[in-house]
């Protein structure tokens, strides 16, 4: 059970020598001004004061339950106490919520409600304390098994705990081989993990912290929170802000494509971005998605995808104009068998693309070619519903669960 503190920042800190800024404005020399004048100057361009953000009701509603458990956990522990023979709360608070990460897969489970909480942990207690040599564990058992108050209290403080932890446990968090990303061309590629840690010259994910990821997965918010990593390079790239990103995202991981279509795109995505109320939850557009990761030799790379940031699933974007992806040439010095048999190689070719892409990865793609490409605008149309997800686990009642409480 992790300890119901704030969690740990990430291990590597922003290097300054690799901060992408974003693109500087165009200065223009000041004019000589009075006093007077240059304070009222100074009190336009501050503009008016920012309205603080409306606190999130179904925050405030939780932490008033937690309060409320806390209270009661609290009128019961002295007799617990004296039932069960644990010297102090400390320690039968350590012992409940001690064995969470040991009774439960708190790595990868996503977790919906308390109730489930509490019955994953009962299931992997009971199946702890079957276990050859578990002695403690049946002591505890059996010391909360004599103990109606103690039962109680188990049910209540496991309860309470998953509310001071439910933005981590309702997440859907990827499994450990899913939580890094190669991207971009062949000797100019970066890595995109979660947690980016340097051990032993290579970058991993530190594994205890994925699920303490303060931002949404595979968003805007995530690459500002990770930045960008390079293969055999201790020093990660970092972006000062959204728009530093959208500069490196359009002038060196789209551009180096040589893709128009693909710019166009990217122009689209950027606005899109720019426009929205909260441009850090937008997810990524991820362009040119490795299939063999870092490795050199890998076969493929899939032009656009999107991560949905609350269920994992994963959406590909193949642009395949004719000209490129089905074009034949020298068909006058060739047989129509010839001609056929080098058609049916070029589709096999792209099928096998996509297949092989959702068998390793996951990701269903979805092929564009000519006719959808000559309408750039109705094929990003297409994209934004899934730049939009929604959330649904977020839109959990807590006043119904506070009456199922009372």
């Amino acid at each position: 059970m992790p300890k119901e503190t704030p969690s740990k920042t990430l291990v590597n800190k922003p290097n300054p020598k690799k901060i992408v800024k974003s693109p500087p404005s165009k200065a223009t020399k000041p004019a000589v001004t009075s006093p007077a004048a240059a304070k009222l100057s100074a009190k336009a361009a501050a503009g008016p004061k920012k309205t603080p953000k409306p606190r999130d009701p179904s925050k405030t509603e939780r932490n008033r339950i937690i309060k409320k458990m806390s209270e009661e956990l609290r009128s019961m522990v002295d007799q617990v106490l004296a039932e069960t023979g644990w010297k102090t709360e400390a320690s039968l608070n350590a012992v409940i919520g001690g064995k969470a990460a040991e009774f439960m897969d708190l790595h990868h489970a996503q977790i919906l409600s308390p109730d489930s909480y509490l019955s994953l942990y009962i299931k992997g207690f009971d199946e702890a304390k079957a276990q050859w040599g578990a002695q403690t564990h049946r002591e505890n058992y059996e010391r909360f098994k004599n103990s109606e108050i103690a039962q109680k209290y188990f049910a209540l403080f496991l309860k309470r705990s998953y509310l001071k932890h439910f933005d981590e446990y309702s997440r859907m968090r990827p499994q450990l081989e899913e939580s890094m990303i190669w991207i971009g061309q062949n000797k100019a590629h970066y890595g995109l993990f979660i947690t980016p840690t340097w051990r032993k010259g290579e970058w991993v994910n530190d594994r205890s912290e994925i699920r303490h990821f303060p931002k949404r997965y595979w968003t805007i918010g995530h690459v500002l929170a990770s930045g960008l990593v390079v293969d055999g390079d201790e020093d990660p790239i970092r972006f000062a802000d959204t728009e530093a990103y959208l500069a490196f995202f359009k002038n060196t991981l789209v551009r180096a494509s040589g893709s128009p279509y693909e710019r166009a795109i990217a122009q689209h995505y950027i606005d899109f971005v720019r426009a929205a109320p909260e441009p850090e939850h937008v997810p990524l557009l991820i362009p040119e998605f490795r299939y063999g990761g870092k490795d050199a030799k890998h076969g493929y790379r899939l032009d656009f995808t999107i991560i949905n940031p609350f269920t994992m699933e994963k959406v590909g974007f193949e642009l395949s104009p004719w000209s490129t992806h089905g074009q034949l040439k020298g068909i006058k010095t060739k047989t129509q068998a010839e001609i056929n048999e080098e058609a049916k190689a070029n589709f096999e070719k792209e099928a096998d693309k996509l297949r092989a892409y959702f068998k390793k990865h996951g990701v269903y793609a979805l092929i564009y070619t000519d006719a959808q490409l000559a309408d750039i605008p109705g094929l990003f149309a297409e994209m934004e519903k899934y730049l939009s997800p929604v959330d649904k686990v977020q839109q959990l009642d807590f006043e119904l669960l506070n009456a199922f409480f009372k």
